[in-house]
């Protein structure tokens, strides 16, 4: 029986992976499907559109999930989608932001005020926490990519703001203006990157305990559950000993 339900949670597990890989890459396509649409479909000459698909590739989607959702994107599609950001605190007044891409902001909006508030939260007005984070381009390459000296070396290259090294990989800094040219050089230089983004970066942190942390934690997850939802960014912080309870299986 033990090996019964190990196999059962495992297929559970397994099932859930999927579930939400083909929820990143429904996300993902509608990203490129906005950026072709609102540019050329021709990567080469538009950034959001080249910045779109290095995401998706580098989330393993395949090609053909790719092309279609660029010709979805220059074809006569009649869905028309907004990028509209959230601004709100969650749990411990944690600020949070919430991207997203919608045909239908009577749908979205309600929806994301309730899963703050559920959360013991509240969403706030346009530009309410955003103060509070700079907006970035975020290049990250695995470790293997080469030394801390290659990488800052090959950042300061391109015109990288800054570059942190560790075991866990390279990330890789600049405005959130120039990532398309500063990710193209480092391409160049270093290969394709793990993944190029636009990130928003706390300039300040609000420490966590462990039960305000789980909220936090649920909330994220379900603003991610959601259709609509794009990225979440905050500025909470927990203690490795917090989020190694959190985690554990």
């Amino acid at each position: 029986m033990a090996g019964h339900s190990q196999f059962k949670n495992i297929m559970h597990r397994k099932g859930k992976q999927d579930k939400m890989r083909a929820k990143l890459f429904s996300k993902l396509a509608r990203e490129i499907t906005v950026a072709a649409k609102a540019g050329t479909p021709d990567p080469a000459m538009n950034a959001k559109l080249r910045l779109a698909i290095i995401n998706a590739r580098a989330e393993n989607m395949p090609k053909d999930n790719i092309e279609r959702a660029i010709k979805k994107g220059s074809g006569l599609d009649t869905e028309n989608y907004d990028e509209v950001r959230y601004e709100g605190y969650g749990p411990g007044g944690v600020a949070v932001i919430v991207e997203t891409l919608t045909d239908n902001r009577n749908r979205t909006a309600p929806a994301i005020r309730s899963y703050f508030t559920k959360a013991g939260g509240a969403l706030g007005e346009s530009n309410s926490v955003a103060f509070m984070f700079t907006r970035l381009g975020e290049i990250v390459y695995p470790a293997s990519v080469g030394s801390e000296d290659k990488v800052l070396e090959a950042g300061i290259e391109a015109g990288a703001d800054d570059v942190v090294s560790s075991e866990d990989g390279h990330v890789i800094s600049c405005s959130f203006e120039s990532i398309g040219e500063v990710s193209k050089a480092l391409e160049t230089a270093l290969g394709p990157a793990s993944s190029v983004k636009i990130v928003w970066k706390p300039s300040t942190t609000t420490t966590l305990d462990e039960e305000k942390a789980a909220s936090m934690l649920k909330l994220i997850d379900t603003l991610e559950e959601d259709d609509d939802v794009q990225n979440v960014f905050s500025n909470f912080e927990v203690s490795d000993e917090v989020m190694a309870k959190l985690t554990a299986a």
